[in-house]
């Protein structure tokens, strides 16, 4: 059950921060930093995409996905309909991903190191799904500061 839940929300947050990034108005406000915004809202989604198919992805579904964290936050003006793309990609990546998990993979220890210490696979999809939520409102906050 915690499976099919975690499947909804992540499918749920990915759905929204597509519909974030179709409701910029102009296109390259996606991109802007002003002030003491840090990261931008198309930064924050390819920082997204990559994080969930690095930990998802590549750890529980043995994509082969190869992440470069790097560039998740220095590569400027991917147009949107890219971002949407990796978006859409990453929800189904997501979701094959955990439909291949039983509930008592759930207390496995999840098989690589993230943290200080090790987690459960319950655990890390737990941040996982909080983290995803924590950008997803950065970018909708972004979205109304930058198209005030």
């Amino acid at each position: 059950m915690l499976i099919e839940t975690l499947q909804l929300l992540f499918t749920r947050d990915l759905n929204r921060l597509r519909a974030e990034i179709v409701l910029y108005k102009n296109e390259e406000n996606i991109w802007k930093r002003e002030g003491s915004i840090a990261n931008s809202a198309g930064n924050l989604c390819l920082h997204l995409v990559g994080n969930l198919n690095t930990y998802i992805g590549k750890e529980i579904g043995k994509t082969g996905y190869v992440r470069n964290r790097d560039l998740e936050f220095s590569l400027k003006n991917v147009p949107r309909a890219e971002l949407l793309h990796k978006i859409d990609d990453t929800i189904r990546v997501v979701n094959a991903a955990l439909h291949n998990l039983d509930e008592s993979d759930l207390a496995n220890e999840y098989p690589v190191l993230v943290f200080e210490e090790k987690t459960s696979t319950g655990y890390l999809l737990m941040h996982l799904a909080t983290h995803l939520t924590y950008h997803l409102g950065q970018v909708n906050y972004h979205r109304r500061l930058i198209e005030q």
